[in-house]
């Protein structure tokens, strides 16, 4: 006697997961990295003093009416520059700047790392080698002096200015990572049968590959941000952006100007210095636990190091890592599959 029972399992790479879910469980397995946790917490309070700067702030970021050159005291914690303003609070204000450009000028290399690097991972033929050619061509040139020329050129035009420049020399390499990964999806089983059924190739790139590629491109994303805050410091450092916004790049360039070592104020030199390494680190530390979810291979290396005197593995882990591993044996490449489960009894 056999009796058959169906099974649906859920939709593969086409369906529309729940994002909600979808995010907690990456915020999750992100916060369960120590360094990753470390990174949050500190690009959180970088993005709570852009958005309360005005709230934190004891002073206006262009005030010029205390002492000038002054050290550090009750009411001035920092001390003040040349031009008698508040170095604390300039250095609060100026994170909305770095902040604002790492997410801008990074979200904007990535669209186009991505729309380039799928394009050119999944198109063959003459698009193929067109992109290619543009894309070594951007690879061989020097980000740093390509950037200087095209800021020199474009002067005077504000924090706008830098945030194009940076996403024209950024997306290169996020492209290329992105390619490799195209190519290595291209010839799997769900891509083949859409393209089988009539799918046009803009489908097949945004609606098949792409969901498979998040946690990559959310990695592209991070090292983008991370560029983007070093590129806009160094360009306000040299003078090529512009001087009457309050950064943490114009704070340096100022403080060059005025000679602030020389002075012994190395502060105005140090603070600005190190929240600019700060934020750039958070956005290094958070990309390790990124890299776990894209790699799951280092999610279970973590589990082996959490395991007990006898070497058997926590009940959490062991569930846990047994559970995605059947679930994503069972789901890969999957589109929409019955499956028959049939028990024979004799």
């Amino acid at each position: 006697m056999t009796n058959t029972s169906t099974v649906r399992l859920p939709k593969g790479p086409g369906s529309k997961p729940n994002v909600f879910r979808s995010f907690a469980r990456s915020f999750g397995v992100i916060w369960s990295n120590k360094k990753a946790r470390i990174g949050v917490i500190i690009l959180a309070v970088f993005v709570l003093a852009a958005i309360f700067g005005p709230l934190v702030a004891p002073y206006g970021a262009t005030v010029n009416t205390f002492p000038r050159s002054a050290n550090g005291s009750a009411e001035h914690w920092l001390g003040t520059t040349a031009a008698g303003e508040d170095v604390f609070s300039q250095l609060i204000y100026g994170a909305r700047i770095s902040v604002l450009v790492g997410v801008v000028a990074g979200g904007l290399a990535t669209v186009v790392a991505v729309v380039i690097g799928l394009g050119w991972g999944y198109l063959r033929g003459f698009v193929s080698d067109t992109i290619n050619f543009i894309v070594n061509l951007f690879l061989v040139i020097p980000a740093l002096p390509l950037m200087i020329v095209i800021a020199t050129y474009l002067q005077n035009g504000g924090i706008t200015v830098i945030i194009v420049v940076i996403v024209i020399t950024g997306w290169a390499w996020g492209a290329r990572v992105l390619r490799s990964q195209t190519q290595s999806l291209r010839g799997r089983d769900f891509v083949i049968a859409a393209r089988f059924s009539g799918d046009s190739a803009p489908r097949i790139i945004f609606r098949e590959i792409l969901p498979n590629m998040i946690s990559i491109i959310a990695s592209s994303f991070f090292g983008a941000a991370t560029a983007a805050i070093l590129a806009e410091a160094g360009l306000e450092f040299l003078g090529l952006g512009d001087s009457s916004i309050v950064s943490w790049g114009t704070m340096l360039y100022w403080a060059q100007n005025s000679s602030a070592l020389l002075t012994g104020q190395w502060v105005l030199l140090f603070a600005p210095g190190l929240c600019i390494a700060l934020l750039a680190m958070s956005l290094t530390l958070i990309n390790f636990g990124v890299d776990v979810i894209s790699n799951p291979r280092l999610r279970e290396t973590g589990s082996r190091r959490r395991r007990g005197p006898k070497g058997t593995p926590t009940p959490t882990d062991q569930a846990g890592g047994d559970a995605d591993r059947q679930f994503n044996e069972a789901t890969e490449g999957a589109d929409d599959v019955d499956v028959d489960v049939r028990k024979v009894q004799q």
